[in-house]
């Protein structure tokens, strides 16, 4: 696991045990850190730590960056050592490992190909790669009598415009063979996802769903361009879209907020927002609202009914686990078991799966937590 294991309990009940399902889980974020440490024996590369334990909190303390810039130079490393199909699978096998241990029944894991290539892969065999690491995963988990499901969304990285049509039929080539959607991803302010318009439009041209990185280092503007330009059926992220509520009247037991045109169309047309709270703090995603899980705007949005969802981002460089994550949320806003079953369905039912396997996720989910 990326975080200590220990037990997390709500109203006594053990949150890691509850069906989950995570939307926004990068696979360069989430390595070991005891593999990042063999893999970069094995290809020669530096590491600020050797021992593992060490170097998990060297990669948390330096993602406490509040910039998303500074955040992302954490990923040197990871990405240094997933440069061959070996080590490509053996981290995909791993992730979706440690997926299951933390009570996630599906998830969709985001990478971008394109970083990958330095040691002579091409593209297809990268994504090859990683999905013969999740196909192993999968077996080896349903061959213990445990179940889970994965997908692959192909990233983009959106200061590399030029190549975001590659990796756009890449995704579709790949559509029959665990690939489920595209993303953009990487530095988001001067980067809007209209920079990949061409890509986007082929996606369209192919039914092909997108989520976008939008509302993290970028305001309103950065969302509008992931709605218009993109498509997105979901938001990557999406907190700064609280930048469009504006609160009108507070008391003791009110509060009483008017939505712009923006953020009434999000909330009207149920797009999915994937908050990951640790790393939107890390990255001061949330800086004009304060620096703790306290004031994070996700309750507001939740209470306002936006669909909102919770996930890791990137396990590693915030030391944490899905259920860790749905444990801060429940201690800052003193939620219950019926309130993270509502970001499970919410979650479910933005799954990039067809219409009768998103209902039968949501089916899995509601029996789990009617058992607990």
């Amino acid at each position: 696991m990326t975080a200590p294991e220990r037990e997390y309990l709500l109203d006594g009940v053990s949150i890691n045990a509850l069906p989950k399902v995570s939307l926004h889980d990068h696979l360069d974020g989430g390595l070991r850190p005891q593999t990042v440490v063999e893999l970069a024996d094995e290809v020669g590369l530096e590491l600020p730590e050797r021992d593992a334990a060490s170097l998990g909190r060297w990669f948390r303390a330096q993602s406490d960056a509040g910039g998303l810039v500074e955040y992302l130079k954490t990923f040197d490393l990871t990405v240094g050592v997933m440069q061959t199909e070996a080590a490509l699978a053996r981290v995909a096998r791993e992730f979706v490992e440690d997926l299951h241990s933390d009570g996630v029944v599906y998830g969709e894991i985001r990478w971008a190909p394109e970083q990958h290539l330095t040691r002579g892969l091409g593209l297809d065999q990268a994504v090859e790669a990683v999905q013969r690491g999740i196909d192993e995963a999968v077996a080896h988990v349903e061959a213990s009598g445990g179940r889970i499901r994965v997908g692959q969304l192909l990233s983009s990285m959106r200061h590399n415009p030029a190549g975001g049509r590659a990796i756009a039929e890449l995704a579709v080539r790949h559509r029959d063979a665990g690939v489920v959607g595209f993303d953009i991803a990487g530095p988001e302010a001067g980067f809007p996802a209209s920079g990949l318009r061409d890509a986007f439009d082929y996606l369209a041209s192919e039914w092909f769903p997108t989520t976008v990185h939008a509302g993290e280092a970028d305001g309103l503007d950065s969302i509008r361009s992931a709605l218009v330009d993109g498509r997105a059926l979901r938001l990557g992220h999406g907190v700064r879209l609280a930048e469009d509520l504006q609160i009108e009247q507070q008391d003791d037991e009110n509060t009483y907020v008017s939505l712009g045109r923006l953020s009434q169309w999000v909330k009207d047309r149920e797009i999915v927002l994937e908050t990951s709270p640790s790393s939107n703090l890390q990255t001061g995603a949330i800086a004009q609202w304060g620096d703790s899980i306290y004031e994070h705007p996700f309750d507001l949005l939740y209470q306002l009914g936006f669909r909102v969802t919770v996930n890791t981002d990137n396990r590693l460089m915030s030391g944490t686990t899905l259920t860790k994550e749905l444990s801060l949320l429940a201690d800052a806003f003193a939620y219950r078991l019926d309130d993270l079953e509502t970001f499970q369905l919410n979650a479910a039912a933005a799954a990039f799966l067809p219409i009768e396997e998103r209902e039968e996720l949501a089916d899995r989910i509601a029996l789990g937590f009617d058992a607990a």
